[in-house]
């Protein structure tokens, strides 16, 4: 049986700031590498006293790109998120789901974008 592993956000980036898309990467990338191992995650924000939604996309949303939402619903809790925080997590993990659902309409959509600005 595999054990629960916790994820100190703020000891892991060495500030109480989740502001940098630096951070949420190095984030990201541990959560990644347990979840393909098949550990189960807890991702606490004990300590944090700010997070915002980019760091939030780099950290969690980018989960949802490698991984099914029913794995990681199973496998990575979070905590120490206040009210709104939470709320501003769930708005990323929604924003996520749904672009990697249509992954190819969105990226069709930034080239078009990208297009008309020449």
């Amino acid at each position: 049986m595999t054990q629960e592993i916790t994820i100190k956000v703020a000891d892991l980036i060495g500030s109480p700031l989740c502001i940098a898309t630096e951070d949420g990467d190095k984030v990201f990338e541990i959560l990644k590498s347990l979840l393909q191992e098949g550990q189960s995650v807890v991702i606490s924000f004990e300590k944090v006293t700010m997070v915002i939604s980019l760091f939030l996309n780099v950290a969690i949303g980018q989960l949802y790109g490698s991984f099914n939402e029913e794995e990681i619903r199973a496998k990575v809790q979070v905590e120490g998120l206040s009210g709104d925080d939470m709320e501003l997590l769930k708005q990323v993990v929604d924003n996520a789901k749904r672009y990697y659902a249509n992954l190819s309409s969105y990226d069709a959509a930034w080239r078009d974008v990208g297009e008309g600005d020449e």
